[in-house]
């Protein structure tokens, strides 16, 4: 196996990269969507909402929370989950800044 280069990065493009690879699929963004509707909620709850098993939602939730997007607090046997206020609001502001920055390459790609 090689040596991880992710190091020679910075800490913003790294941070950056984790951000899109927690919203990098579907159903993550539908959690995240749930959970902006309903400002908390109980992953049984997501589970209903979702066409998917409790073990796969609880998978999606830890990437997530890894990602710093979104909490848990453990409420007797449930875990209560909503979105990490500081954590989204970076993530807003890293991704519109990158796109923002973005410059269209012309017509030299195609």
């Amino acid at each position: 196996m090689g040596i991880s280069k992710t190091e020679q990065f910075t800490e913003t493009d790294i941070r950056l990269a984790g951000y899109a690879k927690a919203l990098a699929h579907p159903a993550r963004i539908a959690i995240l969507r749930i959970l902006l509707e309903r400002n908390a909620c109980i992953c049984g709850d997501i589970v209903e909402e979702l066409p998917l098993s409790q073990s796969t939602v609880s998978q999606h939730l830890k990437e997530l929370k890894e990602a710093g997007l979104i909490q848990g607090d453990i409420d007797g046997k449930k875990v209560c989950y909503c979105i990490n206020e500081k954590t989204w609001k970076e993530a807003q502001e890293m991704l519109h800044m990158f796109f923002s920055n973005a410059r269209a390459c012309g017509s030299k790609c195609g």
